[in-house]
């Protein structure tokens, strides 16, 4: 059985190793040793300033709009993780869509433009796709002409870098998602990242209750994350390189096998990417369908990632983004992980491409 991904479990022997220790120091969680020595390695390893390990990626973006006290209407990505719609309304903000650009499935900055014009926008969340970027520095321009504060929602871009730069140093915040089907993960967690030190700081604060011994100082919630998910991190962090290069030489053989008519997803060329998805595209939904189906008889689970549109969402009033429901209803993530074979992946273009 195949699903869309595995989870990387290391050496046991070597997870252990860090569970003795806990077993000894009997701390297991408010900002232990290890979670110190992670966000202290995973900070510089993704070149970034400021690095706070939370408990999971939903909560990172939740600690970084009320970080940032948004409010009212927020431009944001209608392709992507339902999450990143449910924290803008969870937090009391109106999310308001912007149409993505049809090659790089990210936010169509000429779109913010047109949008920021016809709304009172108090902030932007948007996602890096599959680890993807679009024009960063255009919207980087965009924030700083209006004032307001831009959030990268990059969940699948762990170890990404755009122009040798790590991708989590362009906006004023960036998150990430280290769930147990990232490319890195805790088991659970993620994390908030920015340069400003003051807005770290705060971040840092209602992370943990908004207090610090007895000086309450801010509303906060339990955003932290234990010893035991920050030693799955170190572990996996050393084998990190060895997981991403062993995705990428996967990719490359569904690059090889996979043919027209199926349309294969542009990475920027200017990124250093994570292998974090392998993305196919259809003409129609209804062959999408019928290649799953297809898939499934053989017990190959793939995923629409990302389907429906979250514009189209019972729980929201959106706006329509053509580019957004058209791509949403004709992709595909196929099985991508750190122990695929070379087998399984002919097996599965193999009756991919029998089926078209």
């Amino acid at each position: 059985m195949l699903h869309v991904t595995k989870s990387f479990l290391p050496d046991l022997k070597e997870y252990v190793k860090y569970l003795e220790k806990i077993w000894d120091s009997h701390h297991l969680t408010n900002d232990g040793p290890f979670v110190k020595e992670l966000e202290y390695k995973l900070g510089e390893f993704l070149e970034v300033e400021n690095f706070i390990f939370v408990s999971n990626g939903t909560i990172a973006l939740q600690l970084a709009i009320k970080g940032l006290d948004l409010k009212g209407n927020v431009l944001t990505t209608p392709f992507s993780y339902c999450a990143t719609t449910n924290v803008l309304i969870w937090e009391g903000c109106k999310p308001i869509f912007v149409d993505i650009d049809p090659i790089s499935l990210t936010v169509n900055s000429q779109q913010i433009k047109s949008l920021t014009e016809l709304n009172s926008i108090s902030g932007i969340l948007t996602t890096h796709v599959y680890g993807n970027c679009g024009d960063l520095e255009e919207q980087e321009i965009i924030s700083n002409q209006l004032g307001i504060p831009l959030i990268y929602d990059g969940a699948h871009a762990f170890g990404v870098k755009y122009r040798g730069k790590s991708i989590f140093n362009y906006g004023t915040v960036s998150t990430c998602s280290f769930h147990a089907t990232k490319v890195f993960h805790t088991i659970e967690g993620g994390a908030v990242m920015t340069n400003d030190h003051k807005l770290a700081e705060k971040i840092r604060g209602i992370r943990s209750f908004g207090h610090k011994n007895d000086d309450y100082f801010d509303i906060g919630i339990n955003g932290k994350n234990s010893e035991f998910h920050a030693a799955m991190g170190l572990v996996n962090f050393d084998n990190f390189s060895t997981i991403k290069k062993h995705r990428e030489i996967s990719s490359s053989i569904y690059d090889t096998l996979l043919k027209d008519p199926i349309i294969k997803y542009k990475y920027n060329s200017e990124l250093d990417r994570n292998f974090s998805y392998y993305p196919i595209m259809f003409t129609s939904e209804d062959l999408l369908l019928q290649v799953t189906e297809k898939l499934n008889n053989y017990q190959i689970y793939p995923r629409r990632y990302f389907y429906p549109s979250l514009n189209n969402l019972p729980t929201v009033t959106g706006n329509v983004c053509l580019n957004s429901e058209d791509i949403s209803k004709r992709i595909l993530c196929l099985p991508l992980s750190a122990d695929i074979t070379e087998g399984d992946i002919t097996k599965i273009s193999t009756i991919i491409m029998s089926s078209l």
